[in-house]
């Protein structure tokens, strides 16, 4: 497990923490592994009913750490963004999120797969993956412009411009917003109330009310081919080294022929 995942088992409810604070939880492979860890334990384990997602009091998530990135890229539907995808995605669990500042790439798209999301009123979304030179993962490249519709999802894929907690509750993709301070308390509340319902009847719910688990699994390999791919492209490594030098990237358009 990664010391920069922390996970608590209370009353059958599994809370995974997001605690890489100098780094604004930026995600590495290894808190990857450590993700898939907790969903597919969870899902082995029958008291456990509700898993909670909390990131920092400041950022939920800057998204995928870049430095690692580069140096353990995804190459294969068995690196661990993947695993990950595929364990939250399987899981029967009802899945409740808890999100203050900023959700950046995975940060944003990984709320799309739960159940119950609390933002708090300084959350913002951002899905920048063209700006990285990059696309699209973990399905968003379905689920969102379901939400959103096309043209506004094509605002903040193509753009990148971050929408913030109203909106993200008025499209649905966030169940309530409140002020900061009460976000993981209201989430742990919805925790508990649900696992005061019939567990039965609330997994059925669940399972007629969410995507459907292989049309889903089946984007999001897709998806990983294109992204893997354009992880060797030269725009992802030019966006890289252009944010590590702290620059504007120097993109090259196709010359005509």
């Amino acid at each position: 497990m990664s010391e920069f995942i922390k996970t608590n088992v209370d009353n059958g409810v599994l809370e995974i923490i997001l605690s890489r604070p100098e780094r604004k939880n930026a995600i590495t492979a290894e808190m990857y592994e450590a993700l898939a860890a907790a969903f597919e334990g969870a899902e082995r384990d029958p008291a456990i009913g509700v898993i909670v997602i909390l990131g920092g009091d400041s950022v939920f998530t800057a998204g995928n750490d870049l430095v690692d990135f580069q140096t353990n890229p995804p190459t294969g539907s068995d690196s661990p963004p993947f695993v990950f995808m595929r364990a939250m995605v399987r899981s029967t669990k009802v899945v409740v999120a808890g999100v203050i500042g900023s959700a950046v790439g995975i940060g944003t798209t990984l709320l799309l797969h739960c159940d119950l999301v609390v933002a708090g009123s300084s959350a913002s979304f951002v899905v920048p993956f063209v700006n990285l030179g990059l696309v699209p993962e973990f399905a968003s490249s379905r689920l969102l412009p379901a939400m959103l519709g096309r043209q506004r999802a094509a605002r903040h894929f193509l753009l990148g411009d971050p929408f913030d907690a109203d909106t993200a509750l008025a499209c649905g993709m966030v169940s309530q917003v409140v002020d900061d301070e009460q976000v993981n308390a209201l989430a742990r509340t919805y925790a508990r109330r649900l696992m005061e319902k019939p567990p039965h009847a609330l997994a059925r719910t669940r399972a007629m009310i969410i995507p459907d688990t292989q049309e889903i699994e089946a984007i999001i390999g897709h998806e990983g081919a294109i992204f893997a791919e354009a992880l060797n492209g030269s725009e992802f490594a030019e966006a890289a080294t252009a944010f590590f030098e702290k620059r504007a990237p120097r993109f090259i358009r196709p010359a005509k022929g």
